[in-house]
């Protein structure tokens, strides 16, 4: 229930394209957008994949030059920025389109902030930030779990510092996001599934957190339905169109809702994790989502109770305490069914290691909006309770 002094904001400044077949009108998407050289960004799977030729097929019909840059691996380091910028300005590229998934995605998204805005990339690490509006990025997403193509974020990493980096800006969203779920049909059922918490984790945390509003609300309960039918069909028939729509789709709006609202402990430890350990964001958010509902359950029992309704927990005559607890016992089943089964020990964390896992995750502005307020031991009980499956 929303308190009535409760006061919101929300916003969206790009524009959303989506069916299967979208990719076949982006000439006409450059063209409406002015673009006269498009820099491509895409790391070297899709490239390999043919995803990028079924991108440059309609530009070279519509005589649009453009540049290819797939310099990108996961987790995208600062250098890739640098790298495609450079390649940007070499060309005369003034708009870019990003294909992929995450990694892509934001790199592609700081790419078009550092072609209107001065200096480098680690200047605009933060919230608001960016001073001027980014170049034209339309973003053509291939997997079903960042959201990155509605999203203010970009998050990199500085591997030699072993630290990720989150820039946060409406001008960091892309101009268009164009999705068609026929790019998502040939995912592998591992990433499939990974991603596919990462959208639920992303709708999940937003919907249970203390800066939940109406409109945000209303997009995780969406995000999270279509998920609970489709998660497991998607992984288990990749060739489920209708299921791959759905998690298209689910990712999107999943992300809308956190744009506003951000996230939870999943998140905050995900990143140093990630960072340091190089668990793929997905999986380590899918790894740590059970425990860090079983911390935050007694924070906000009736949106859990919500959310055991949604993955199928028969309710109705439970209290709510016990209802709230079996949306746990629901997201480690369909973890499970999914096929992660990984444990966080399985990646190289110790014991020695919790401390600055810990202190780092701390300082994420996650924690502050997280429905209950954690200490360090809480966080590090989180990991502990992961590092062994």
């Amino acid at each position: 229930m929303m308190l009535l002094n409760h006061s919101f904001r929300y916003e969206i400044p790009t524009v959303i394209e989506f069916g299967i077949g979208a990719i076949r009108e982006l000439a006409g998407h450059v063209k409406a957008l002015g673009g006269t050289k498009v820099l491509i960004v895409g790391d070297p799977g899709v490239v390999l994949a043919g995803v990028v030729d079924r991108l440059t097929a309609p530009l070279k019909s519509a005589d649009i030059p453009f540049a290819v840059f797939s310099e990108i691996e996961a987790d995208p380091d600062i250098g890739s920025v640098e790298k495609g910028l450079a390649l940007a300005k070499q060309e005369g590229c003034d708009l870019v389109v990003g294909v992929g998934g995450g990694s892509s995605l934001d790199t592609a998204k700081a790419i078009g902030i550092m072609l209107t805005n001065e200096g480098h990339i680690r200047d605009y690490v933060g919230i608001n930030k960016v001073v001027h509006q980014a170049a034209p990025v339309i973003a053509v997403p291939t997997t079903a779990g960042t959201g990155s193509e509605v999203t203010i974020w970009s998050v990199l990493s500085d591997k030699k510092a072993k630290v990720k980096l989150s820039v946060g800006s409406p001008y960091n969203c892309p101009t268009l996001a164009l999705c068609d779920p026929e790019l998502t049909v040939s995912l592998p059922p591992h990433i499939t599934a990974a991603t596919g918490m990462d959208a639920l984790t992303h709708a999940l945390e937003s919907y249970v957190n203390k800066a939940t509003q109406p409109i945000s609300e209303g997009m995780a309960v969406q995000a999270m339905k279509m998920i609970a039918r489709s998660l497991r069909l998607a992984v288990v028939q990749g060739e489920n169109i209708q299921a791959r729509s759905d998690m298209l789709l689910a990712s999107l709006i999943a992300a809308m809702a956190f744009n506003s609202t951000r996230l939870g402990l999943a998140h905050a430890l995900a990143l140093p994790l990630g960072a340091h350990f190089k668990i793929p964001h997905g999986t380590v958010n899918a790894i740590l989502l059970p425990e860090v509902m079983q911390f935050n359950v007694i924070g906000n029992p009736n949106k859990f109770k919500e959310i055991a309704a949604i993955f199928g927990e028969k309710v109705e005559h439970l209290s709510v305490r016990e209802a709230a607890e079996r949306s746990v016992s629901a997201i480690r089943q369909l973890k499970q069914d999914v096929g992660i089964t990984q444990s966080l020990s399985d990646y190289g964390l110790r014991e020695e290691h919790l401390d600055f896992i810990a202190e780092e995750a701390m300082l994420s502005g996650n924690v502050p909006v997280n429905p209950r307020k954690p200490t360090l031991e809480d966080l590090k009980n989180i990991c502990r309770a992961v590092m062994e499956n």
